[in-house]
């Protein structure tokens, strides 16, 4: 095998692939919080892979495909076996069906946005959410909502078992179908000095919620996912309502 520049992105990106094959084996331990963080850290290799195949000027077909690979398992399988050990699993095939949605839907999304691809260069929108931000929201619910602190407030107001996982059912569902959609989501910014002057507002919103995630030890990340879902649906809305006026 021929070493190349591109070796070094290629490793980022088959550590994202092992951060995900740990989450699966410690979700297959009940360890969900364990798992979350690894899924947090494949997404952090994610990011980097990118980040030095630009560096190293390594960009290429292969690589995109490995990334995709790697993002199935990781944002795809992985999510999706921690929403059925997590809540799926007593509703025996219906759960293994509602649980298999997100890796599903994330996969149809990973080969549609392959093959819509013209070239490398970063996108300021993807169509459809892209994976790891649906992991991101599935596994916050699931582990501080579902399971976790936030379980304790559905139990204050009576939410039994049944009711949660009619709750899981609708995180599931719909992240799955806003990761198929035609709906525009923005990238995340880079830390870079040109990104920053070109987008302060959007960097700033990122940096408030990376902060409020550590404030709030986690409990607000769901809430901020969920608020990026329905930004990107009432901003996709009213641009329907706008072609349509125009057509008239």
């Amino acid at each position: 095998m021929r070493i190349t520049r591109s070796i070094i992105p290629n490793l980022f990106t088959l550590a994202n692939l092992f951060s995900g094959f740990s989450a699966i084996i410690l979700t297959s331990d009940g360890n969900f919080k364990e798992a979350a963080i690894f899924i947090i850290v494949a997404g952090i290799f994610d990011m980097l892979d990118g980040i030095m195949a630009r560096l190293t000027r390594s960009t290429s077909e292969l690589g995109v495909e490995l990334d995709s690979l790697c993002d199935a398992v990781s944002f795809g399988v992985a999510p999706a076996f921690m929403l059925y050990k997590a809540g799926f699993y007593w509703i025996d095939t219906f759960g293994v069906l509602l649980a298999s949605l997100p890796a599903l839907a994330g996969v149809f999304r990973l080969a549609r946005f392959n093959s819509e691809l013209t070239n490398m260069e970063d996108k300021e929108y993807f169509t459809g959410m892209p994976i790891p931000a649906g992991a991101l929201t599935i596994i916050s619910y699931v582990v501080f909502y579902h399971v976790g602190p936030g379980s304790e407030f559905f139990s204050t107001f009576g939410i039994g078992d049944i009711s949660k996982t009619i709750l899981l059912s609708v995180v599931t569902v719909l992240v799955s179908l806003v990761m198929i959609s035609r709906i525009k989501y923005e990238n995340l910014p880079r830390p870079t000095k040109r990104s920053i002057v070109e987008n302060p507002l959007k960097f700033l919103i990122f940096i408030i919620g990376i902060l409020l995630a550590f404030v709030s030890q986690g409990l607000s990340i769901f809430p901020f996912m969920l608020l990026y879902i329905c930004f990107g649906v009432v901003r996709y809305v009213i641009k329907l309502i706008k072609e349509k006026k125009h057509l008239r």
